[in-house]
């Protein structure tokens, strides 16, 4: 038997002005990731999607991940939740989840799969990228939303329906949609039912994978809303993920920046904003222009992600990095705070750039395509650069084989991807279990 809950009442019961929501910085983190690492087994030798990612998520808190495509994002969200399958292999970590529901702390990494199916959509839902591919195009909302109900809640079929009516209502929706099929939908109504899809029992944390990719600017803003809204009033943590670091920071708390399978910053938004440290954060900054203040340039980031199966030595970055000098060949990629920061919790994978660090004098941004800055790195480091990549990552990818920019030559082992690809999982070619 289920309660239905007002407006201003979280999951469980639990209202949005609990001591968790006012502060959540005073919780316990609702899910803890430890020193995860995910590879990709190939042929070609092991894709390291992600290496040693730490990542906290505390309740009622939304926490930001941005990249370009190929950085990880996906692969370290769906791994968190067991979502990958072969060739995607666990190699390290924990990931650790404390839910008010459950009796004790559990780690995910080592459930069963009985166990897994009561955790994932009870305590921790997903959002998927592209909705017209995550509804079943031959079964009505109703039907959908009314399955995900009684497939992990005890609930007769009447109690079902009507849940699924007052979810329709909460992204507002007129439940008379509720007889219409995926392709009878706008795309920001099928967004807004997997946002209601992924609501539908009351979860402590919902991971948001693109949600609002393919979207016109106005649909996005809308859908954007009803998140912060929904959050507000029911309570629920979200990791969420995208390519556009300007949507995160007037969503986020907090964001971490996600480069070749590693986080390289985390801070608050304003900190991101306004103070950023790691030369790849600058960079993904300046690839998108302010709406006030002085016009200015913009400047994408040359080169491509390198190739996960050799990574260079020293920081990733470095071969696309107008500030590298020889001494990021030995840095070890760990996050410390930054030296000038008073913050201890913003933490950079770099060293040797602070945010007061002036611009290097050259213009990266008009360096010759296929070669790196010049001037920023010993000779014979890296892969080599082949096209510009922006804020979203131009097309660039890393699976096995790294892609070029759209419209680039492809190259032995190259796969060149529209820009406005509607679905990609990072690192390399991934499923995903039925929920």
């Amino acid at each position: 038997m289920t309660t239905t809950q007002s407006p201003g009442q979280g999951p469980a019961g639990a209202g949005a002005d609990s001591a968790w929501s006012r502060n959540p910085s005073a919780a316990e983190p609702v899910l803890d990731i430890r020193d995860f690492s995910v590879v990709y087994r190939t042929p070609g030798g092991d894709v390291k999607a992600v290496e040693s990612v730490n990542l906290s998520l505390r309740p009622g808190e939304v926490v930001g991940l941005a990249g370009e495509s190929g950085s990880g994002k996906s692969t370290l969200a769906y791994g968190a939740c067991r979502l990958l399958r072969a060739p995607a292999l666990i190699t390290s970590g924990s990931v650790i989840y404390r839910g008010r529901r459950m009796p004790q702390a559990v780690d995910v990494v080592s459930q069963r799969p009985e166990q897994l199916r009561q955790l994932r959509w009870r305590e921790i839902a997903i959002v998927f990228q592209s909705a017209m591919n995550a509804l079943n195009p031959v079964l009505s909302v109703k039907a959908q939303l009314v399955d995900v109900i009684r497939a992990h809640m005890a609930v007769s079929r009447s109690q079902a329906v009507d849940k699924a009516a007052e979810l329709l209502d909460f992204v507002s929706i007129p439940r008379s949609r509720l007889r219409s099929y995926p392709h009878e939908l706008s795309g920001g109504m099928r967004q807004r039912v997997m946002i209601a899809m992924a609501l539908a029992t009351d979860p402590e944390m919902v991971i948001m994978d693109e949600p609002t990719t393919a979207l016109d600017v106005v649909v996005q803003r809308d859908i954007l809303a009803q998140v912060v809204e929904l959050k507000q009033r029911l309570g629920f943590a979200v990791l969420f993920i995208t390519h556009d670091l300007s949507l995160l920071l007037e969503l986020a708390d907090r964001v971490a920046v996600m480069y070749a399978g590693r986080l390289i910053e985390v801070a608050t938004g304003h900190q991101i904003h306004h103070e950023p440290a790691h030369p790849y954060t600058k960079g993904l900054l300046n690839s998108f222009p302010s709406l006030r203040g002085h016009k200015r340039e913009l400047r994408g980031i040359p080169g491509i992600p390198p190739d996960l199966r050799a990574l260079p030595p020293g920081c990733p970055f470095l071969p696309r990095c107008g500030y590298g000098t020889e001494s990021c060949l030995e840095v070890e990629m760990k996050l410390v705070p930054v030296a000038t920061s008073e913050d201890p919790n913003h933490v950079t994978a770099c060293p040797f750039v602070v945010p007061e660090t002036p611009a290097p004098a050259h213009d990266v941004g008009r360096d010759v395509a296929g070669a790196a800055p010049q001037g920023s790195l010993p000779a014979g480091t890296g892969p080599g650069a082949d096209g510009g990549a922006g804020a979203d990552g131009g097309a660039s990818r890393s699976d096995g084989a790294s892609a070029g920019v759209a419209g680039a030559s492809p190259g032995p082992g190259r796969v060149v991807q529209e820009r406005d690809a509607g679905t990609k999982v990072d690192g390399a070619t991934s499923g995903g279990e039925r929920l």
